[in-house]
C-alpha cells in the first residue's frame, strides 16, 4: 500500500476508502496507534456498523491503541451517534467504523475527542495520517511497556434511556410510523429507542446487512425513499422516517408520502428547542437552509446563526456561542444536550413528540415551517470552478438590489429570491442552491444560473 494513498483515503472530516484496495486492517492498526498518539488518551471507545469489514477493521484499531498501552472499550454493532453517546457519556475519546451511506465495498473512521468533540483536518486529522504515513515507511511503533485491556460494554440501553429523556413523549397520542432503515444501524438502534412509546412501528429493511440489497442508505437520494413513500401510503401511516447507512441522519416524509424539507425540520426542532430553553438561546444553521429557519427561530425568541456548509464548522460555531441547537439542509442535527454532536434519532423523537402532542396531520404542522421554493441541491461538473464562480459574480454583482457574501462559495440575495454557489472540494463540480417565494420565481433563477454555470 502505497504512502500516497492516504492523501485519497484521509478526508476533510473523517477517514474513508474501499476496502481492502485503499486499506486493511494493517493500517487500521497504525490508525490506532496514531490517534491515541494525537489525543493523548489513556482509554478510549470504539464502535461500527453492519459493513462486512467494520469488525475487522475495528478490532485492528483497537489492538494498535492497546499496543501503545491505551485501555479500550468496544460497544460493538453501533450507529455514529451511538459512538458519539458513549464518547461524551464516557468522556473518552472514540472511534467509529463506518462508511455512512457508501457501497458497501467502503469503509471510514469518524473521531472525535472526548465528549464527541470532532477531529478534523484542522483539529488533529492531518497529524493522524502524517503518523500513519511515516509508520507505513518506518514499522509501526514500539509497544508500550504496558498492553493495555480491551474489554466490551453494551450502552444501546443507555443511549436510548439518555434521548428520551431529552423529549417528552408521555402523553403524545398513538401514532403509526414506518421507519425505513435501509439495512443500516438503524434497525439496530430503533427498536430499544421506540421501545415502549405509543407507537405502532412498521419495519422496513432492518435486516443488518452492509450490502444494501435494497437500496442504498442515502435518504436525501429521491431514488432511495420511493419504498417509504409507497408504504406510508399503503399503510395510511402518519408518517415516515428513513435513516441512513450509520443512522446518524434522518429524512421525514408526510402522511401522504410527501418529504419533508430538512430545513423544516430544523425550524420545528429548532421551535420546541428554544421553547425548552425559555423561548431563549442561539440556533446555528448552514447558508443553504431556508430563510424559513432564521425567521422561525426570530419569531421563537431565538438568535440564529449562519455557517458555511458541514459538521465541523456546526459544531465549533455550537461550542463558540454556546448554542442551543443547529440544522443542515443534509438532515444533519446538532444538539448541545447531545455534547453538540448530531444525532438524527433525537430529531426524529421530536418530529414524534410535536406531531404526538397535537390533532393534525403532519403535512399541516410542517406548513408553517416550509414558506418558500427551494432548488435542492444540483450539481454541475465544470472545467474551472473559480472562472464560473466570477462570471456568476460578474452577472449579479452591478444589479440593484442583490447583495452578495462570500461566506462559502458565493451568495446572492434578493428580496424576493436568493442562491449558493458552492465549489466541492473534492471533485470539479459547483453546486447550486436557489430559494424563492414562488416555484416560477425559483425555477428562472435557478435556470439562469445554470446557464452560466453550464456555458
Amino acid at each position: 500500500m502505497a504512502v500516497a494513498d492516504l492523501s485519497q483515503l484521509v478526508k476533510a472530516y473523517d477517514v474513508r476508502g474501499v476496502v481492502p484496495d485503499q486499506w486493511d486492517e494493517s493500517l487500521a492498526e497504525l490508525f490506532g496507534a496514531a490517534f491515541v498518539e494525537v489525543t493523548g488518551a489513556s482509554a478510549i471507545v470504539i464502535g461500527h456498523d453492519m459493513r462486512p469489514s467494520s469488525p475487522g477493521l475495528a478490532g485492528a484499531f483497537a489492538r494498535g491503541a492497546a499496543a501503545q498501552g491505551v485501555d479500550v472499550t468496544e460497544i460493538g454493532l453501533c450507529s455514529t451517534d451511538q459512538l458519539y453517546y458513549a464518547s461524551g457519556a464516557l468522556n473518552l475519546p472514540g472511534a467509529m467504523f463506518t462508511a455512512s451511506h457508501n457501497p458497501a465495498q467502503y469503509n471510514g473512521i469518524k473521531m472525535c475527542r472526548a465528549g464527541a468533540a470532532p477531529v478534523g483536518q484542522d483539529t488533529g486529522l492531518a497529524q493522524i495520517r502524517e503518523l500513519a504515513e511515516g509508520w507505513m515507511e518506518s514499522g509501526a511503533p514500539a509497544p508500550a511497556a504496558r498492553t493495555g485491556t480491551i474489554t466490551r460494554r453494551d450502552t444501546l440501553e443507555d443511549y436510548a434511556t439518555h434521548l428520551r429523556s431529552l423529549v417528552d413523549l408521555t402523553s403524545i397520542r398513538p401514532l403509526k410510523v414506518v421507519v425505513d432503515a435501509g439495512n443500516g444501524m438503524g434497525g439496530h438502534t430503533v427498536p430499544t429507542v421506540f421501545g415502549g412509546l405509543p407507537l405502532d412501528v412498521v419495519p422496513m429493511y432492518f435486516e443488518l446487512d452492509g450490502t444494501f440489497p435494497n437500496h442504498e442508505a442515502n435518504p436525501l437520494d429521491p431514488a432511495n425513499i420511493v419504498d417509504l413513500q409507497k408504504r406510508v401510503r399503503d399503510e395510511s401511516a402518519d408518517l415516515g422516517i428513513a435513516f441512513d447507512g450509520d443512522a446518524d441522519r434522518c429524512f421525514v416524509v408526510d402522511e401522504n408520502g410527501n418529504p419533508v424539507s430538512p430545513s423544516a425540520i430544523t425550524a420545528l426542532v429548532a421551535s420546541r428547542e428554544l421553547a425548552k430553553h425559555g423561548g431563549k438561546g442561539t440556533i446555528i444553521h448552514n447558508l443553504i437552509t431556508s430563510w424559513s429557519v432564521p425567521e422561525v427561530v426570530k419569531e421563537n425568541g431565538g438568535t440564529p446563526v449562519r455557517t458555511r456548509v458541514g459538521h465541523s464548522f456546526i459544531k465549533a460555531e455550537m461550542a463558540k456561542s454556546g448554542a442551543i441547537f443547529g440544522g443542515e439542509h443534509s438532515a444533519h442535527y446538532y444538539f448541545a444536550d447531545f455534547w453538540n454532536a448530531d444525532t438524527g434519532m433525537l430529531a426524529a423523537l421530536h418530529v414524534l413528540a410535536a406531531l404526538g402532542g397535537q390533532d393534525g396531520p403532519l403535512s399541516a404542522l410542517v406548513d408553517q415551517y416550509d414558506r418558500y421554493t427551494g432548488s435542492g441541491e444540483i450539481n454541475s461538473t465544470v472545467t474551472d470552478q473559480a472562472d464560473r464562480l466570477a462570471a456568476i459574480k460578474a452577472t449579479y454583482g452591478p444589479q440593484a438590489g442583490v447583495t452578495l457574501d462570500e461566506l462559502d462559495g458565493l451568495t446572492v440575495t434578493t428580496t424576493d429570491w436568493w442562491f449558493n454557489v458552492r465549489p466541492s472540494n473534492t471533485e470539479p463540480l459547483l453546486r447550486l442552491n436557489a430559494e424563492a417565494r414562488d416555484e416560477a420565481t425559483m425555477a428562472k433563477v435557478r435556470d439562469e444560473v445554470l446557464g452560466i454555470i453550464r456555458a
